[in-house]
């Protein structure tokens, strides 16, 4: 599977990683994913969802059943 958030669609970034003398190599930075089960009130069952950490505050702040259906217009099956 692929480390991106089903939610936000946060994915790796590439960077840089600066040595004491200066020398820049090749990195990636990897977003906070977690694979988290949510109970989905409306439809009566669980739903298991990868999730960053930024995507879990949004989840409790506006809501799962808000979350699901902004995911589920932009063509995400859930």
């Amino acid at each position: 599977m692929a480390r991106v958030c089903q939610v936000t669609g946060k994915k790796p970034i590439v960077g840089n990683s600066v040595s004491h003398s200066n020398i820049k190599t090749k990195r990636r930075f990897l977003p906070n994913l977690q694979t988290k089960r949510f109970f989905f009130a409306e439809e009566d069952r669980w739903v298991t969802i990868k999730v960053s950490g930024e995507a879990i505050r949004t989840i409790n702040k506006n809501g799962l059943a808000a979350v699901i259906k902004d995911m589920r217009a932009a063509g995400s099956k859930i």
